[in-house]
């Protein structure tokens, strides 16, 4: 399962709502990060006033931030590969990644798709099934 990780500036809240001035981006942000988790995805959102510790305990990032900056934040980091910065992911793109997983070749147990693999490695049981 790919593993999302987006690291960002330090902010009052993350809905984007907080303030005088609504920022959409992170209104749209939100509501996709919390569909993709209600969904299963493996996605967590790093707030650097809130989550600092997470700036460090990550390899990709550490580097990241010692060479740009938090100027060059937000960062969207995919299993410790760096696919954006400067800009929040698009919902297109984390869907797309979120594509991925669900549509994961079925080489384990998949029982919320109501799928269970066999011993050899397919969801067939029977003769014709695939």
């Amino acid at each position: 399962m790919p593993a999302i990780r987006i690291y960002e500036t330090a902010l009052c809240c993350d809905t984007g709502v907080c303030g005088v001035d609504v920022d959409q981006s992170l209104v749209t942000l939100t509501a996709d990060v919390r569909h993709l988790q209600e969904m299963g995805v493996d996605i967590r959102r790093h707030n650097l006033a809130s989550d600092p510790v997470a700036f460090t305990a990550d390899e990709t990032v550490r580097a990241f931030m010692h060479r740009v900056g938090s100027k060059g934040l937000p960062l969207t980091v995919v299993d410790g590969v760096t696919v954006a910065a400067g800009a929040y992911p698009s919902r297109e793109f984390l869907l797309g990644v979120a594509d991925q997983e669900l549509a994961a070749p079925l080489d384990r147990e998949r029982p919320e798709l109501g799928l269970s693999a066999t011993a050899g490695g397919s969801c067939c049981s029977g003769p014709g099934c695939c």
